[in-house]
């Protein structure tokens, strides 16, 4: 797997935010069976930065969270079988691997979230992680019933990897 990082800003967490995301997306890939070596881009940002990309992108006028840019078309949520119909589109010609998209996290709302939930930085880092990681799979939330699937996910692999409320 290849992790593009990038850090816009200052990023205060006490733990190494680079190595966490490695692990959480690793994790992920193989909780979901995902068969090909992938290259996800994840960028640290405030919530002006976010802001920005939100309201430019979904024309959403405020900052939140996490934004997901999946690369990728699914017919069902992960359901990777046909991902190499579109060999050309989907892989990188360079590496082989496949594009899975782009991961966008405010560090300023980790902050604010982990606060306000009652938990750690780290763990409200890893859930954006794995809730991005999932949009890059086909999930989606906007039904209760995609919600209760997306939710349940999260849950056993945060629990999974030991990085709980």
């Amino acid at each position: 797997m290849t992790l593009n990082f990038e850090a816009e800003v200052n990023v205060p967490f006490d733990f190494d935010v680079e190595a966490l995301a490695g692990e959480v997306i690793n994790f992920t890939l193989e909780h979901e069976d995902f068969p090909y070596e992938p290259e996800v881009n994840l960028t640290l940002v405030d919530n002006e930065g976010i802001h920005a990309i939100n309201k430019e992108f979904r024309e959403i006028d405020r900052p939140t969270d996490v934004l997901s840019f999946p690369m990728l078309s699914y017919e069902n949520a992960g359901d990777f079988s046909k991902l190499e119909d579109d060999y050309d589109d989907n892989f990188n010609p360079d590496t082989g691997e496949i594009m899975l998209g782009d991961i966008v996290i405010s560090v300023d709302k980790v902050l604010e979230q982990a606060e306000s939930y009652g938990h750690t930085t780290k763990r409200e880092y890893a859930f954006l992680i794995v809730h991005s990681m999932l949009h890059l799979f086909g999930y989606d939330h906007m039904t209760p019933e995609e919600a209760a699937v997306m939710e349940a996910k999260q849950k056993q692999i945060l629990d999974e990897m030991n990085i709980t409320r």
